[in-house]
């Protein structure tokens, strides 16, 4: 299956098909992706290690082993790991399109605001 090692950790596409994608996102202890919106998928989040601090929309919140958030199309939002342990998320993507390409950044500790997934 498909795969990418990021600056913040990594993910694993574990299964995928029309109108959807699902995900093992692995984030590093102080680590975060970028800020960023998709035009094309939303996105459900369910925390299976570690605590996940979210932001949706500017507003942030904590979700523990077991606890998940629907990310609607279009919703600005980030995840993040502020704590010592790696953090484990299952991502499922549903949409018309759910390629890497539907990412705008709007802050990325990495460099990378304002473009496509890379």
């Amino acid at each position: 299956m498909e795969s990418e090692q990021r600056p913040w950790g990594a993910w694993y596409v574990l299964d995928e098909g029309r109108g959807y994608k699902v995900k093992r996102i692995e984030v590093r202890a102080g680590s975060r992706l970028s800020y960023q919106t998709h035009e094309h998928r939303s996105e459900h989040w369910t925390v299976v290690q570690g605590t996940a601090t979210c932001t949706l929309d500017g507003e942030s919140f904590e979700l523990e082993a077991g606890g998940s958030v629907e990310v609607g199309i279009g919703t600005a939002h980030r995840v993040a790991n502020l704590h010592d342990d790696d953090l484990v998320i299952i991502e499922v993507q549903r949409g018309v399109y759910t390629g890497e390409d539907d990412i705008v950044r709007l802050e990325d500790d990495y460099g990378r605001d304002g473009s496509a997934a890379r």
